[in-house]
Order: C-alpha cells, then sequence, then structure tokens
C-alpha cells in the first residue's frame, strides 16, 4: 500500500512512502543501514530493532496476523528508491503483548459505540524496551524523515478508518516529532541499573548504605546456598538443549501469569541462529540439573533483561538470576545500564532506579482524544510524583 508522496530532505526531494505486511520487505543489510539497528552501525545498537530479532518474531509466527499482529510496516524512500527510514508497526486486534496499557480506553470507547479495535501499534511486539520507533537512515534529515514518518503513521490511521495509533516505548527524539505531529504524550516507570563507572560488583555495593550492603550480600548467598550454580551461556553456549530447558522455563512462568506465553519455541532457535552473540542466557543447575534461567539481550551500551522462568523454586533465586547476575554482566562488560523489564518496584532494594519511559497516542475520534488528553494529564503528575518518592528510597549512600 502506498501512504503518499511528500517531502523530506533539506533540498525539498520527494520521497514515497509504503506500507508493507512483512520485515521480508526490508533487505537486512538496507535495514541496518537505519540508526540503531546493527551493531557497529549507525547509533547505540538496540537489538530489538535488528531485522534479526523483528524478522524472528515474524517468521515463527509470533507476531502475525494470526495472533493478531499484522505487520504495517512504513517504509519511506528517497527520489532514488534508496530507503532513508522506516517504521516497524502492527495492525492490532487486540492491546495483548504491548505493556502501555489502554484497556481503560477500549472499553470506554466501546461502551459509548464505537470501535477500539483494530487499531495501529507501532512498537516491538511483546517487548516494553525503549529504542527508536521513527527509524532515520544516517546522513538523511532526521528532523524531516521522523516528520514524515509521524505524518505517514496519521495517514495510514484514517486511510484504514482504525480508532488510533500507539508509538510505545520511544526515545526523547521520537515522542518531540510526534508531539509537533500532534500525538498525545503519555509517561510511565521502570527500573534500570546504572552503572557509574564501577570496576566490579564489589565496588557497586560499597556505594550501598550498610545496611542495604548488607542485605543484600545476604540475600545473594542464600539464592545458592542449596548447592545452586550459575553460569553465563552466550554464543556458541546456547544450543538446542539450552534453548529446551529455557523453553520449558518460559512456559512454566507463561502459563502460570498469563495463561499463554506469547513466544513460541521456534523463534529461540531463529534467534539463536540468527543473533546469539546479542544474547545472554543467565542459567542455574542444581545437582547438573537445569533448574531455572532469564534470558537477556546485549546492545552496544545496555544490557535488557526480558523473559525469566524455572522448575524448581528456591529463596531468592529469582533475584539472583535476573537482577544481581545482569548488574554484575553489565560491569564486568562495560555497559552503561541494565533494563530490567516493566514494572517492579522491588527491583529498587536491588540497585535499580526509576527511569521515565514514553509513548505518543494518535486518537481519531475527536471525543475519544478529549477524554484521553484529560485522562493524560493527570496521568503524567502522578507517574513524575511516584518517580520522585521513588528516587527518595533507593538504597544508595547519601551525599
Amino acid at each position: 500500500m502506498s501512504v503518499g508522496k511528500g517531502e523530506a530532505a533539506d533540498d525539498g526531494a520527494a520521497v514515497t512512502i509504503t506500507v508493507n505486511d512483512s520485515l521480508g520487505a526490508f533487505e537486512p543489510g538496507e535495514w541496518a543501514t537505519l540508526a540503531g539497528t546493527a551493531r557497529g552501525g549507525p547509533g547505540p545498537y538496540n537489538p530489538f530493532l535488528s531485522h534479526a530479532f523483528l524478522s524472528a518474531l515474524e517468521d515463527s509466527g509470533c507476531a502475525v496476523r494470526q495472533t493478531g499482529w499484522l505487520g504495517q510496516h512504513l517504509r519511506l524512500d528517497d527520489a532514488d528508491g534508496r530507503l532513508i527510514g522506516a517504521l516497524p508497526c502492527y495492525l492490532k486486534s487486540h492491546s495483548q503483548g504491548e505493556y502501555v496499557f489502554d484497556h481503560g480506553w477500549a472499553d470506554a470507547f466501546e461502551r459509548a459505540g464505537g470501535r477500539y479495535y483494530p487499531k495501529l501499534q507501532a512498537s516491538v511486539p511483546f517487548t516494553p524496551v525503549t529504542g527508536p520507533r521513527l527509524l532515520v537512515r544516517d546522513g538523511a534529515p532526521e528532523g524531516a524523515v521522523r516528520a514524515a514518518l509521524a505524518d505517514g503513521l496519521k495517514t495510514l490511521t484514517g486511510r484504514l478508518g482504525v480508532s488510533s495509533a500507539h508509538v510505545t516505548f520511544a526515545e526523547e527524539a521520537d515522542i518531540a516529532a510526534l508531539d509537533a505531529a500532534g500525538f498525545l504524550l503519555r509517561t510511565d516507570q521502570q527500573f534500570h541499573f546504572l552503572n557509574r563507572g564501577y570496576a566490579s560488583y564489589d565496588d557497586f555495593l560499597a556505594s550501598l548504605a550498610s545496611r542495604k550492603r548488607k542485605a543484600l550480600k545476604k540475600e545473594r548467598r542464600t539464592a545458592v546456598e542449596a548447592g545452586i550454580a550459575i553460569d553465563w551461556l552466550t554464543g556458541r553456549d546456547l544450543t538446542e538443549a539450552v534453548w529446551d530447558d529455557f523453553y520449558a522455563f518460559y512456559m512454566d512462568t507463561g502459563s502460570r501469569k498469563w495463561g499463554r506465553p506469547y513466544l513460541n519455541r521456534r523463534f529461540f532457535s531463529l534467534i539463536g541462529e540468527r543473533m546469539a552473540d546479542d544474547v545472554l542466557v543467565v542459567a542455574a543447575r542444581r545437582n547438573g540439573r537445569a533448574i531455572a534461567g532469564a534470558i537477556n539481550f546485549i546492545g552496544s551500551h545496555a544490557l535488557y533483561g526480558r523473559n525469566w522462568g524455572c522448575l524448581e523454586h528456591h529463596p531468592f533465586l529469582h533475584f539472583e538470576v535476573c537482577y544481581h547476575q545482569a548488574i554484575e554482566f553489565a560491569i564486568a562488560h562495560g555497559l552503561e545500564r541494565v533494563e530490567a523489564g516493566a514494572q517492579g518496584e522491588h527491583k529498587l532494594a536491588r540497585g535499580y532506579v526509576p527511569v521515565t519511559t514514553r509513548s505518543a497516542h494518535h486518537l481519531a475520534h475527536p471525543g475519544l482524544r478529549r477524554a484521553v488528553a484529560d485522562y493524560l494529564e493527570h496521568e503524567r503528575r502522578d507517574v513524575a510524583e511516584i518517580g520522585r518518592l521513588l528516587q527518595a528510597h533507593a538504597p544508595f549512600r547519601k551525599g
């Protein structure tokens, strides 16, 4: 589908925006010219924006029409047919797997006689991680490309006749472009570990208040006192046997928490084939048997914690595998931060601090837009106040 033609260059050169239902419409090499999408490419590398990750979601059948994620990826080409911008986007028939919750908006609109679904969702499926959304080719005019993609998303919303378009976990440069295009802005909170130049995990512990430091040391000892060993697995370590074990952990957690896990077994094999060096599995063993694990993705500047699961339950093992080990890995590899996923005030006591996340929302119906705008104004104030209160309870030594 062609969304339209316009201008997105300093010299006013013509551009064309098209909509594609698969990442297959983009060659991996050309996709890698977009900032943030390739290790060693332009901008800080975010593995979730890589062609390998996004195509694995589609090729495995996790993010496809049948699961309510129909690709509607915007492609911006210059007059010579060269890719200069893109926006990963999906036509959604539900609000699952997004982590920015709009169920209340949907219920209110449908009670009033409207039809909320389908909607457009510009995000990485099942991944509450901030990153570029309005993707720009290295050397292209950033402001003009972002503005063209924002306008293209609004145009697509009208062309499809859907209720809304949502850009979630976006970076500040994208938020500014979406704000200028008239999108409503929303904030939320996550907890990240910030590496303040620590030389070791002990160096990090020394930055904590004495009582908090002692509590974490005791917690870590307790987590492994049943004879549990912890391994870091990445690259060639990630065999199919490792993925079999991890998938069993993942299914156990998913079935207990939300009934139907989003990712299938094929997805883990594909990321093992396509991006194993960008994946870290923290695995726990007892008596030679794999009993728990957490999957993380390695960016150029950050470690991103994603899914966890276990077959045996031991005190504090979740915290050890997901949070403490992630901090150790980040410090050992000189990464600036650990992003530990959505929600979880319990992370605060373990050295993770509150960080604001942002999203932007285009609502086609004027009445729904007015109601949501009023709600968001109050919500933003509440999020900011909660963040200040949480920051005051961070475990670090004062001064």
